[in-house]
């Protein structure tokens, strides 16, 4: 704990508020609320942690804390700072989750489509269903029992579903707003939960079809009841009162959280997320930071109510969302929240193992390369590239991993633009140059450990930039490759020698990952650029060719051989001027 941070703790007030832990280089790491600031900052650096909480605090070079009124204050507050700064070590949703909406369109022939997207256009949205193939299904079922339009703009004859039965053909025939309105009022009872009347409804049809010895029309009612039944009935009814909810239920073992959520639609359990992350607050409070942002930053639909387990805060949770929170006491809705957090308990344990393996691979991995390294943790490496062809298309490519995990946001590719021919070592010099100016230019955070694929030459290069012209100290070391072009060795220090990694351990393992992934990257970006200036040479310095009469050119004679070996009256034929088709010749030749 350095001097700055004894100082503060020292004059931490005792009210409600947010903390902000940063890093050497000053980035929020970790956004956390408290009901008392002195008290919650100050365990950070008190007493024994398990390893996570320790690795957060081994970063922690400073910290900044906001003051609120109150504990719901300090909670939105959070939630705010969290989704502003995207700190490494808080939980975050970034699967970003829309589930689709069977919709009802308000238009004079009116459409049933599924959609994610919730608009105020009179349209009527039903859902949403967790379950996307239970809307398909669903939505295939109404297209069999109503046969509203399928198409976005009429077109000027009947298509394939007026031959099916699934549309009335509004395109060539007149259909009455009363014939719609039937059929609308219909669709929505149906996915209101309804469909048991309209089954009842089809099945008196089907009867009286069959007395009327209409047997074709009675087989049609027949399959639409079994359709509706396939459909509709595949699960157990969970509630009978049709409200939507959510229930939620948690775990936690080891600094670790799961959270279950099972999503109720129409008195039907149909679905349920797991989440599962290290946390560092009292489990409550984390859990109502997850439940904020998974009805904001996820954009969940939020449900007419929510059921919780016993140990939250209802009241503050409500404040919150803004939706009724209810803890059962007994009966069916108290086991469905038994059932979720039974469920977060076993997904916990099961999890565990791979949890334990991919530290291994990552942040463990990086951690022991720093010690066998003698240098500290490199939590932030980024690794270069060069790439070309006798010096032709020459591109540099970086790529960089955080915590031992690749982080493609951050990948940049580089062509090179003040080296002539194949030059390794000017290209390195260029390249480390642009990204570093421009990183100490934009305040963006520089890495722990550059790694160069290359030997001595390409290690001096890239020092002589960062050390001589940007005044940065920042360790550089090289990644050798043997005959069979595989990670063989690191190479560091002053001089540069080899550093003793054991070629079965994890640390290696991630060496040969990162290596592997930027000479992917930058081998990727080459061939695209040599593509694309083959492709140019042939036809784009010729005056009188642009875009689309090169795709013609090239749609109809399939190649530039097949082209040289073309007459002009060919080229004519296909709508070339005779200027352009004899410059085409006689480029090409």
């Amino acid at each position: 704990m350095n001097e700055m941070i004894k100082n503060k703790l020292a004059i931490l007030p005792d009210q409600p508020g947010c903390y902000l832990m940063k890093d050497r280089q000053g980035t929020i790491i970790y956004v956390g609320k408290a009901k008392i600031l002195k008290n919650r900052v100050r365990s950070y650096f008190t007493g024994t942690h398990d390893g996570k909480t320790q690795r957060l605090v081994s970063e922690i070079e400073d910290f900044e804390y906001i003051i609120t009124s109150s504990n719901i204050e300090a909670l939105i507050l959070e939630m705010n700072l969290i989704k502003k700064h995207d700190p490494k070590y808080n939980v975050m949703l970034k699967d970003d989750k829309s589930y689709p909406f069977i919709k009802l369109t308000h238009e004079r022939h009116p459409r049933l489509i599924t959609t994610r997207k919730v608009k105020r256009d009179k349209g009527k949205y039903f859902g949403p269903y967790p379950n996307v193939q239970a809307a398909n299904e669903t939505k295939k079922l109404l297209d069999r029992l109503y046969p509203l339009r399928k198409c976005h703009t009429l077109p000027d004859r009947v298509c394939l579903y007026y031959h099916l039965g699934q549309c009335l053909a509004p395109c060539v025939k007149e259909v009455s707003e009363s014939t719609y309105k039937e059929m609308t009022d219909e669709i929505t009872k149906f996915l209101n939960g309804g469909y048991q009347e309209i089954k009842k409804v089809l099945t008196e049809k089907m009867h009286q079809a069959s007395e009327e010895l209409q047997f074709e029309r009675a087989m049609e009612y027949r399959d639409q009841i079994a359709h509706i039944e396939a459909t509709m009935e595949k699960q157990k009814m969970t509630m009978n009162d049709f409200t939507d909810r959510d229930i939620f239920g948690f775990a936690v073992d080891k600094g670790w959280m799961c959270v279950q959520v099972f999503f109720v639609r129409q008195g039907k359990l149909i679905e349920r997320d797991v989440s599962l992350f290290p946390f560092y607050d009292e489990p409550e409070e984390e859990f109502l930071t997850y439940l904020g942002q998974f009805y904001s930053k996820a954009n969940h639909f939020k449900p007419k109510e929510i059921f919780l387990p016993e140990s939250v805060d209802e009241d503050l949770a409500e404040k919150l969302i803004h939706v009724k929170m209810f803890k059962p006491k007994i009966g069916k809705k108290k086991d469905l929240v038994l059932l979720a957090e039974k469920n977060a308990r076993m997904a916990l344990k099961e999890k565990f193992a791979l949890i334990e393996r991919d530290e291994e691979r990552t942040i463990k991995a990086v951690e022991k390369l720093g010690v066998a390294m003698g240098i500290s943790t490199p939590l932030r490496i980024e690794a270069f590239d060069n790439s070309n062809i006798q010096g032709t298309d020459p591109v540099s490519a970086m790529v960089v991993f955080i915590d031992g995990k690749s982080e493609k946001k951050e990948y940049r590719k580089y062509k090179i633009k003040t080296v002539e021919g194949p030059d390794d070592y000017n290209s390195m010099r260029e390249v480390i140059r642009r990204r570093y100016t421009r990183a100490l230019q934009d305040h963006l955070p520089l890495p722990d450990l550059i790694l160069i694929d290359g030997g001595k030459g390409q290690v001096e290069a890239a020092k002589e930039i960062l050390e001589d012209e940007l005044g940065l100290s920042i360790p550089v070391a090289g990644l050798a490759k043997d005959e069979k072009h595989r990670t063989s060795q690191l190479l560091y220090g002053e001089p540069l020698q080899t550093v003793s990694l054991k070629h079965n351990s994890q640390e290696f393992y991630l060496l040969q990952r990162i290596q592997d992934e930027v000479h992917r990257f930058a081998i990727t970006f080459h061939r695209q650029l040599r593509g694309k200036s083959a492709f140019q040479s042939a036809l784009d310095d010729i005056e009188g060719i642009g875009p689309k009469r090169k795709k013609l050119l090239l749609k109809h004679f399939g190649s530039i051989k097949r082209m040289k070996e073309a007459s002009i009256d060919e080229l004519l034929e296909i709508g070339i001027p005779k200027k352009v088709a004899a410059t085409i010749i006689e480029k090409l030749q």
